[in-house]
């Protein structure tokens, strides 16, 4: 098993400053992509959307509470399954009630969306212990109008921003031909009456979001995944599946 070469401390102490110099680097282009985000364009949401939770139907706009902003993730779990996606049940274990709190401090709100009926969303928390707020867009639009769920027959397929033949091209084209759900963030604003979709994330673009790769990002080991550089750190490669399933 390949691991850092050791050196003397003051050898480490170079390295780690030409790294320094890097990530320096890497943070400032971040805080100009993040200026950027912000800087986007906004679309109103003209559609009356219905989830149903623990007190009966909802529209979107009850999701914010009374914050302004309103993150909603959306977590595979179609109505023939019993559970959640593992992969996005790895994310849910992360949440924490004092991280939501926080957001709520900086006026915005986060909810979890799923496809599934309520009752097994229910199901499923409670067997988890999860507390956050978790929503059914069973019977709704939201899925597929905000492309999570992907069906041809129901709605033209788009992932991650490409259609059908841009995905087939990119050799995903078992996006189309598999019909399901997919993981994704979307964020929205309220200004006033009016509700507006911010941006959305998919795929790697999520991988921000989660607690456990980025502690992991840190270390030697790193996620220990199959894909991953320098390779042979570990003897027990995983797959490239955020579900941190033993």
């Amino acid at each position: 098993m390949a691991l850092p070469d050791v050196v003397s401390p003051q050898a480490w102490f170079t390295a780690r400053t030409q790294l320094l110099a890097r990530e320096k680097k890497l943070t400032r282009s971040l805080d100009r992509l993040n200026a950027d985000r912000r800087r986007l364009p906004m679309v109103r949401i003209e559609t009356d959307y219905t989830f149903q939770g623990p007190d009966g139907a909802l529209g979107l706009g009850d999701l914010f509470g009374d914050a302004r902003q309103l993150v909603v993730q959306h977590v595979m779990f179609d109505p023939s399954w019993d559970t959640a996606c593992p992969s996005c049940s790895a994310a849910l274990d992360e949440l924490s009630p004092g991280m939501l709190a926080h957001l709520r401090a900086r006026e915005t709100a986060f909810v979890a969306v799923s496809r599934a009926p309520f009752a097994k969303l229910a199901a499923d928390a409670d067997r988890r212990g999860w507390t956050f707020p978790w929503f059914s867009a069973a019977g709704s639009a939201f899925n597929y109008d905000f492309h999570v769920t992907l069906d041809p027959a129901v709605a033209p397929v788009q992932y991650n921003y490409r259609d059908a033949d841009a995905l087939v091209a990119a050799g995903l084209g078992w996006v189309v031909e598999t019909p399901g759900e997919q993981p994704g963030y979307s964020c929205f604003l309220r200004d006033g009456d009016a509700i507006f979709h911010t941006y959305s994330t998919f795929g790697r673009g999520t991988e921000q979001l989660g607690g456990g790769y980025a502690f992991l990002d840190m270390t030697a080991l790193g996620r220990q995944e199959q894909w991953e550089q320098p390779k042979d750190r570990t003897e027990n490669a995983r797959a490239a599946m955020p579900d941190f399933a033993v």
